[in-house]
């Protein structure tokens, strides 16, 4: 039997065995090269704590007037709940945290009446050479109230830097009523400190100069109007020559409105299209817009324009008489949504009483049918004190093209106790007087609103531009009286008026700054 030779070892000079050593905490091999400390990678994670240093419990300060926050040392910041802004902000506030790597950060839910915020963070640091470490941890916030320095000014008098007064010089509210719509829908008004109602119109107070500014570009593009500046100043210092200056802006609306009767000159008429200087307001924009109703022929006027040579309209909305519709032929004629047609009107006033009727052009043709009420301006009989009626009068062309009623719009029969509804507006936030309004001016003030909701219910191109809310509905009582449903019964015949279509209505939404308007 022959003897085996041990086999030969293989040998290779570029390989190295690796040094292996027991973790001196659990005993587990390591490599003795790398490690540090001679620990494993799990008890340096347990015995080494990168986020030591860094806050667990912090506080943010909220305005609770106007939501912002404040970041230190004296900015306040708009903020949404748990967004990139929010939680940027609480990021800021951690001390220590600049000394890490943040990997992740999101918000944990708590109760919103809880006023805690939490943040759950993640971070990495090189605990040991060549160990690096990453740590999950969270920090709560307690949110604290402290009023801005612009929400302590908005409760003081007299602290305000510039103020924008508005004014129109007609009987009525009914522009001024459009003008907030337009203000409430676009946000115009965010940045005023208070909003006070004069007698014949509205002053917008603002801390910042450039905030009135960009309010009277804003009333710029929606009307057309005339604005004025002054300055005041209220203190100096003479060693460094700092002023302080208060601004005021006049702003002052056309005194045209919509549906009012307004005799041109004939010269102005002839340069804006040779249009009939007996025109009718059907519309107010950027720009004045007329109507023949003769012709349908329809002509603006620029702001440039009547701020050039302004003048007053003939008659405006109070001095509309009711008239009844005895015939009406259409002509064919039409431009948009009016209709050229010949109509024959009575007074509602002279039914009966005399046999008096009118032949006249008009521009609703499209809605009016015989029997129905519709209002008009008389101009048989009725003296106007205005130089270009006069004219008119004298005129050898255009005295005869003066008719003798001019119609407007068409008059909705409704009950004395109007039906509640199904829409309503929102109301700006007006500063009000220690004194109450006169009866008499409380009256005329409801008397405008009314005629301006049923405006926007008869005219769907006016309110186009506004933002209507569903109106919250209220629980109905089960039981009527029976007077009340004789009542019923016997106005229900009369005719009511349109009705705006539920699709055309937003949801409801609460905001503290406005208030509801029926």
């Amino acid at each position: 039997m022959s003897m085996e030779v041990d086999t030969p070892l293989s040998f290779q000079p570029g390989a190295q065995s690796a040094a292996t050593i027991l973790c001196c905490n659990c005993g587990a091999p390591i490599d003795g090269t790398t490690s540090a400390g001679a620990m494993c990678y799990d008890c340096i994670k347990l015995t080494v704590d990168v986020s030591e240093g860094i806050q667990r419990e912090a506080t943010l300060h909220m305005c609770r007037d106007c939501d912002r926050w404040l970041s230190p040392p004296n900015q306040w910041l708009v903020a949404a709940p748990e967004s990139r802004e929010l939680l940027a902000l609480c990021l800021r506030k951690l001390r220590g945290l600049s000394k890490v790597r943040i990997i992740d950060a999101s918000f944990i839910w708590t109760e919103p009446h809880s006023r805690r915020i939490k943040v759950k963070i993640t971070i990495q640091q090189e605990a040991f050479e060549g160990t690096i470490l990453q740590q999950t941890f969270e920090v709560e916030y307690v949110q604290a109230y402290q009023q801005c320095p612009d929400c302590a000014k908005s409760y003081t008098h007299n602290t305000w830097r510039a103020v924008v007064q508005v004014r129109q010089k007609v009987p009525h509210k009914r522009t001024f009523l459009y003008l907030e719509q337009l203000i409430l829908k676009h946000s115009a008004h965010k940045d005023t400190i208070n909003i006070k109602e004069v007698h014949d119109g509205i002053d917008f107070y603002f801390g910042q100069r450039n905030h009135a500014e960009k309010f009277v570009d804003f009333l710029k593009s929606v009307a057309p109007i005339n604005s004025k500046k002054s300055q005041e100043l209220i203190s100096m210092d003479i060693h460094t020559s700092t002023k302080s200056y208060k601004f005021s802006y006049s702003i002052e609306l056309v005194p045209i409105c919509k549906d009012d009767l307004v005799a041109l000159p004939i010269k102005l008429a002839k340069q804006i299209g040779n249009v009939n200087p007996l025109t009718l307001c059907h519309r107010i924009g950027t720009s004045v817009n007329l109507i023949d109703p003769t012709t349908l022929q329809t002509a603006d006027i620029s702001t440039e324009i009547y701020w050039r040579a302004p003048f007053a309209p003939l008659a405006d909305v109070q001095e509309l008489v009711e008239f009844v519709v005895l015939d009406i032929e259409p002509l064919g004629a039409s431009k948009g949504r009016f209709l050229l047609a010949e109509a024959t009107v009575a007074r509602a006033s002279d039914m009966g009483a005399n046999d008096q009727t009118y032949y006249t052009r008009t521009h609703l043709g499209g809605v009016l049918h015989p029997g129905d009420s519709v209002m008009g301006y008389h101009l048989t009989g009725t003296n106007f004190n205005n130089p270009m009626f006069d004219a008119l009068e004298e005129h050898k062309h255009y005295a005869s093209t003066i008719p003798d009623v001019v119609l407007v719009k068409k008059f909705y029969a409704r009950k004395k106790k109007s039906k509640s509804r199904n829409w309503r507006l929102k109301r700006m936030a007006k500063e009000e007087s220690e004194m109450l309004p006169r009866k008499q001016d409380q009256e005329r003030m409801e008397r405008d609103f009314e005629m301006f909701l049923r405006d926007v219910e008869e005219d769907a191109e006016l309110r186009a531009g506004l933002a209507l809310y569903k109106a919250q509905q209220k629980p109905q009582a089960k039981k009527m009286d029976v007077t009340e449903e004789m009542d019923e019964e016997s106005e229900g015949g009369e005719e009511e008026g349109p009705v705006i279509p539920m699709e055309q209505l937003l949801d409801e939404f609460e905001d503290m700054t406005m208030e509801d308007g029926e």
